[in-house]
């Protein structure tokens, strides 16, 4: 049986550099603890230095619940994190239409990359699962 290798923990350590906005628990497909996180700095710092011990079981968590496929989901994020609002990740994912819109709109005024930051694992396994 092949590995499903779906995360990166070494790109959910480098999100957990940034851990007191979040960032590793919505790449970890924990969205709620990650607007958690956002709102309390890193639930005052506890939490983030806490977490930093549990990436490892995260990222095993995350490779068994999601499915890979052609759309990788560290591409994905790292083009979420860092060009969302202009949409390039919904390009990848072959969503064209709202990629357009997110271009033209800036992220459908930012609202829809929030959305994608909430929901962009299951999104892609959505994709992936469609995919064999």
């Amino acid at each position: 049986m092949t590995e499903n290798n779906t995360h990166s923990i070494v790109v959910g350590y480098i999100a957990w550099a940034f851990g007191v906005f979040g960032a590793h628990r919505f790449y970890y497909g924990k969205p709620l603890t990650g607007v958690l996180w956002l709102c309390t700095g890193g639930v005052l710092l506890i939490g983030w230095i806490i977490d930093f011990f549990l990436i490892p079981s995260m990222d095993e968590e995350c490779n068994q619940r999601y499915q890979s496929g052609p759309i990788d989901y560290n591409v994905a994020w790292l083009l979420c994190f860092f060009l969302g609002i202009f949409g390039i990740h919904r390009f990848y994912m072959g969503k064209w239409i709202s990629g357009i819109i997110w271009l033209c709109t800036g992220g459908l005024f930012t609202l829809g990359f929030l959305y994608d930051v909430c929901t962009l694992n299951s999104q892609v396994d959505e994709i992936n699962q469609g995919v064999e």
